[in-house]
């Protein structure tokens, strides 16, 4: 069992970049292994989610060839994974999408994940795919395992989803590439677009009105495309939060993917009073990207409503985190999505601020974070012990609470951190963190825990 152990104190200070791209490294994999010809992906994350993303379309035909910083995949006519496994490992994105590529694609499987995936919601993207004629079998609970059988032509359609999601809205872009006639989705807010401009970058024209998005059938992705992935924006997150909060920081994150469907952070930390410099701003093949310089600001509590829940969902808990530093009370709402990822995030970070002394009201969507601040410099976390209960994003979150901690924080099961962030300690550490990390379960388990 890993756990990072952090002293603390400390500033964050220097130039960093951030781990690449995690959800443009799935995409830039999947759709190199469905174009037709050979394509490169630069920079690629390298983990244990992009490593099953890239194990899966291999199985399914796809050539790959790893290089450092470089992955070609040769892609064309997939066939069905051998004896029809499709196994996801810890990624909801892969298994989500993988879903409208297989019924696309007519690939029979049977898509699984390990513990943690086998209970995430998977109905919202099995029903819509449904309906368009796949032949898809989900369990009672609605979710994994996901049986996809032989089936005919999809039929295209016009979806209206209710809540935002770039990976159901994904998962019927690229099955509509498969169907007949016009495929498109509507979302109440904008979610991400990184398929949107990965299609356009391989010759597919994409249909953008507003908060809809289409594609029509029989368009072709063409390869001979490079994909240069820049930094993740959820994983720099970590550390424009962790920067903001800690007086005397003065952090460079260079690099960093700024798509507008995930700029949200940057944006709610500007209305905490954080001061946040985009600079360099460019084109990184189709995506836009800058470096973000963020130093140690005087934060107050916000309102975070539900049309900034999107653009900002996997950067939730280090913002919350901050909270704590911050002078008021933080509202957060319409973020009940937060209780079905790797773990009920809403639940695991109320958790984690009431072992730290922070007081916090949970709610059915939110919660309510009463600030500590108001001082320029001082404790705002008591030394502890969190449980990250698996989840690499509360790991991380709770591991940046170090720099204005009074006493020592051990995060516990902290393993899946690799998920997504592999090398995450050491950068935290270069860039001013005191932490380590080991193995074994040093502090017990709380009772019921």
């Amino acid at each position: 069992m890993m756990r990072h152990i952090i002293a603390p104190g400390g500033e964050l200070k220097g130039e960093m970049r951030a781990g690449s791209d995690k959800s443009i490294t799935h995409r830039a994999f999947l759709l190199s292994a469905l174009a037709e010809g050979e394509s490169e992906i630069l920079s690629p994350l390298i983990s244990a989610d992009t490593m099953a993303t890239l194990n899966l379309v291999r199985a399914c035909g796809a050539k790959v060839a790893e290089e450092e910083g470089r992955i070609t995949v040769c892609g064309g006519e997939l066939h069905s994974p051998p004896e029809g496994k499709a196994d996801c490992g810890n990624a909801g994105t892969l298994m989500r999408v993988f879903c409208g590529v297989a019924a696309g694609w007519n690939l029979q499987c049977v898509l699984t994940g390990d513990e943690s995936l086998s209970t995430r919601p998977m109905r919202r993207v099995v029903w819509p795919l449904l309906e368009m004629g796949a032949n898809m079998e989900i369990s009672d609970s609605g979710t994994p395992p996901i049986v996809v059988r032989e089936q005919k032509t999809l039929s295209g359609m016009h979806h209206k989803i209710k809540m935002a999601s770039a990976q159901v809205k994904s998962a019927l872009l690229l099955a509509g590439l498969r169907a007949q006639g016009e495929t498109t989705v509507t979302e109440p807010v904008a979610s991400r677009d990184h398929t949107e401009r990965m299609l356009e970058l391989f010759g597919v024209t994409v249909l953008r009105e507003g908060l809809r998005a289409g594609v029509c059938g029989g368009a072709k992705l063409r390869g001979g495309v490079t994909v240069r992935v820049p930094a993740d924006m959820s994983s720099a997150a970590f550390f424009m939060a962790g920067a903001a909060m800690t007086p005397g920081s003065d952090l460079l994150l260079c690099d960093v993917g700024t798509n507008p469907g995930r700029f949200g952070a940057v944006d709610i930390l500007r209305q905490m009073g954080a001061d946040v410099d985009i600079l360099n701003v460019r084109d990184c093949g189709g995506e836009p990207a800058a470096d973000i310089r963020i130093f140690g600001s005087e934060l107050r509590g916000v309102e975070i409503g539900a049309d900034a829940v999107p653009a900002a969902i996997d950067d939730l808990p280090a913002l919350l985190v901050a909270a704590a530093a911050a002078e008021g009370e933080t509202v957060l709402s319409g973020a009940g999505e937060l209780r079905h990822k790797e773990s009920d995030r809403l639940a695991a970070v109320a958790a984690g601020l009431s072992a730290l002394g922070v007081e916090c009201e949970l709610r059915e969507d939110g919660m309510v974070v009463r600030g500590r601040g108001g001082e320029k410099e001082g404790a705002v976390f008591s030394g502890g012990d969190v449980d990250a209960r698996g989840d690499h994003r509360i790991a991380m979150a709770f591991s940046i609470a170090g720099l204005r901690a009074g006493g020592e924080i051990t995060v516990r099961n902290c393993e899946n951190v690799e998920t997504s962030y592999p090398g995450f300690a050491d950068a935290a550490k270069e860039a001013g963190l005191r932490i380590v990390c080991g193995e074994g379960d040093i502090i017990p388990p709380r009772e019921g825990e």
